[in-house]
Formats: C-alpha cells, structure tokens, sequence
C-alpha cells in the first residue's frame, strides 16, 4: 500500500510537473515558440488525453478502499508494480512526459519520440502472435527435431542437461 501511495503521487505531480516545466524551458530558450503553434497546441492535446486517462486509470486501481463508516480497509487496490498492461501504462505515461519536456526545450521535433509507443506496440504484436503463426505454417524442419527431442523421457532430458553442464552426480558410460 506504501508503494502505491508512493506511486499516485508521482502520477499526480507527473500530470502537473512536465506542462509546467514544458512552458518554462520554453519561456528560456525558445521564447520564440510563445505562443505556441495551433499545431503544437493539437499535439499536446491529443497526447495529454491519453495520458490523463491513463493516470486516472492506475490511481482507480492504486488507491486502497476504505468502509466509510468504521475506516477499515476493504481493498488494499491493485499492486501498481505488477508486469504487464500497468507497467506499460507506467511507460506510456514516461514517453508522453519525456515528449512534452522535451519539446518545451529542444522543439517540436521531439514530439516524433512518441512513435515510440505504437512501435513497440507493432514489434510485440509481431513477435507474439503474426510472427509465430507465419512461421509455424512455413517451416516444417522444427516439426522434425521437436519430434526427435520428444522422443526422450523427461528424466532423460534432465540427465542429459546435467551431463553437458558437468555435474559430478550424472555418470557417463563410455563405449
């Protein structure tokens, strides 16, 4: 619950903080860019919206549930540090905060680092689901040497594993 706590407050000063910091490295070294661009100002909307969904999403799931009458906690919420959808809601929300800071300071630019998302979205789609299916179809030859392998026991599997790293307790017979 520490944990979390910890976490919701980070998502709440992480909402606030990068707009903020964005507008003063602007007023720095890009007074140039004040106001900003009808453009610019369609970019930040649309990647903010996201990223307040995202944060409302995980402070829902993150906070703990008390009984309003007694004080007890019901629900201690979900653990914000699991692996998985939260994590990459973590990462979503780091990219669009990185992209907004960013773009306060260097220019618009910066912005192209937030292809990163949909990106890593395409690699994991293909290296987990289009990517084994074609392969499976196409290559008969790992059918063969998975055939093979399966033809061993477990124990024998074992064995042999133990062998090839050198364990003293596998004795091998030679011939």
């Amino acid at each position: 619950a520490g944990q979390n706590e910890q976490a919701i407050k980070i998502l709440r000063l992480g909402m606030f903080l990068p707009t903020l910091l964005s507008i003063l490295l602007r007023l720095l070294f890009r007074r140039g860019s004040l106001p900003p661009s009808k453009g610019s100002l369609a970019i930040y909307v649309v990647t903010y919206l996201p990223a307040l969904f995202l944060s409302r999403y995980l402070e829902s799931i993150g906070t703990s549930r008390r009984d309003p009458t007694t004080g007890a906690v019901i629900s201690s919420g979900e653990d914000l540090n699991q692996p998985g959808v939260t994590e990459w809601c973590f990462d979503i929300l780091y990219v669009t905060w990185a992209c907004q800071v960013g773009s306060g300071a260097f220019g618009e630019w910066f912005w192209y680092f937030y292809l990163l998302i949909p990106s890593y979205a395409i690699f994991k789609i293909w290296s987990n689901f289009i990517g084994p299916m074609i392969g499976r179809s196409s290559d008969h030859s790992t059918e063969a040497s998975t055939s093979e392998k399966s033809t061993l026991s477990k124990r024998q599997e074992k064995l042999r594993k133990r062998s090839e790293k050198g364990d003293p307790r596998v004795r091998t017979v030679r011939k």
